[in-house]
């Protein structure tokens, strides 16, 4: 009898702590064992004040023993975040969908479309200056529009291939939420959004990136129709890698932009590859192709050539760019990452292939501040060269 007071006592009390925001995992541990051994009937067969206790401690949804308690911190809060998965979730459930739609949640590829933009507007700066933030920040909204304009596109093309992969099921027009009308109209906003960044440029960049748009159409058809559908998202993903240098001078120095171009594709072809393994075998079953299932067993000597590609081509439009000594350093970080990156990669593992993937955003920010660091080294050695001169004349 007093074991069931006291029991009841500290269900009672929990019960009022966690009403006031606060909850402690030591009073719920106690309560739920202690409910648990008295709960069920008395001896009168009645049920017991534990076992009301308990159904009323549930219903009030404060603590279920389903609840991850490590999640909640002192006094029942749980820790503040601001991730893009939190950000979506926490919309209304009208718009939320949509958002989904354009991947907001999911915002690697965001940054592996923005990446080769940041590069070439930083690589297009004057020497001893940093890249023109309000460049970056006009190509960060265009990638984010894009981005989720390229990956409506892709769902509309693949609703049917989407409901039968597990991975790609709930998404949005897969499942239903969405009808494609809707995304229709959804994907008609992006673009008009889109082209409003587009029109900031000068004419030239209009030019150049509505070019862009073909790419970013077609791409979902050739999973279809080709093994190297990464190919063509590299074509696309890295336009940025052009249309950047455009926007700041006017037009594309080829000597500098096609090789950057060029890396950036490989670059693509070796990140997009790890990703693809983690979705092969819903690919045969599905009828899709990728390079993933083109190489096979091969995929880390191909990787590999990618990767001597990629670094020639960074090699290239820095001897072109004029750059300096800490842009060649990070070269040599980025050929270490990369090296490490394809000898450790387990492609019959799917959370390696994502791992691996993931940390592609992380190489392409090194090369970016690479790239601004070795334009603020020119300042430093171009006065240093003009110091000398001045020493000779003396």
């Amino acid at each position: 009898m007093l074991r069931a007071k006291l029991t009841s006592q500290l269900a009672l009390t929990a019960l009022r702590r966690t009403q006031y925001g606060t909850s402690y995992p030591c009073l719920y541990t106690l309560s739920s064992c202690s409910l648990h051994k008295e709960g069920g009937k008395t001896r009168d067969g009645l049920l017991s004040d534990s076992s009301v206790l308990r159904r009323d401690f549930y219903s009030q949804s404060a603590i279920r023993p389903s609840v991850r308690l490590h999640e909640t911190h002192h006094y029942g809060r749980r820790p503040f975040s601001l991730s893009a998965a939190t950000i979506v979730n926490s919309a209304p459930a009208p718009v939320r969908p949509y958002l989904r739609l354009m991947r907001l949640d999911k915002p690697i590829g965001t940054w592996l479309l923005y990446l080769p933009c940041t590069w070439s507007i930083a690589l297009a700066a004057d020497p001893g200056c940093l890249p023109d933030l309000g460049m970056l920040t006009l190509f960060g909204t265009g990638a984010l529009l894009m981005r989720g304009a390229g990956c409506t596109i892709n769902d509309m093309w693949d609703k049917d291939f989407d409901k039968k992969v597990s991975r790609t099921a709930t998404r949005p027009i897969a499942s239903g939420e969405i009808s494609r009308m809707q995304a229709l109209v959804f994907l008609g906003g992006q673009l008009s959004l889109a082209l409003g960044v587009l029109l900031c440029l000068n004419y030239y960049s209009i030019a150049l990136g509505a070019a862009s748009l073909s790419l970013v159409v077609t791409y979902p058809l050739m999973k279809r129709i080709t093994y190297w559908p990464q190919f063509v998202l590299g074509l696309t993903f890295n336009w940025g890698a052009l249309l950047g240098w455009s926007a700041v001078k006017g037009s594309c120095d080829w000597s500098v932009c096609l090789p950057l171009y060029f890396s950036g594709v490989m670059w693509t072809l070796i990140y997009d590859t790890i990703y693809a393994h983690q979705d092969k075998e819903d690919d045969v079953k599905v009828g899709v192709k990728s390079t993933a299932l083109r190489f096979q067993e091969q995929t880390k000597p191909w990787l590999s050539g990618f990767t001597v590609a990629m670094m020639s081509g960074l090699v290239a439009a820095g001897v072109s760019a004029e750059q300096t000594l800490p842009y060649y350093a990070v070269l040599s970080t980025l050929a270490i990452h990369l090296t490490h990156q394809i000898y450790t990669l387990d492609i019959n593992k799917p959370e390696d292939c994502w791992k691996k993937f993931v940390s592609n955003r992380n190489l392409g920010l090194l090369l970016f501040l690479g790239i601004v660091a070795g334009n603020l080294w020119k300042e430093r050695r171009e006065t240093l060269l003009q110091n000398e001169e001045l020493q000779t004349f003396r």
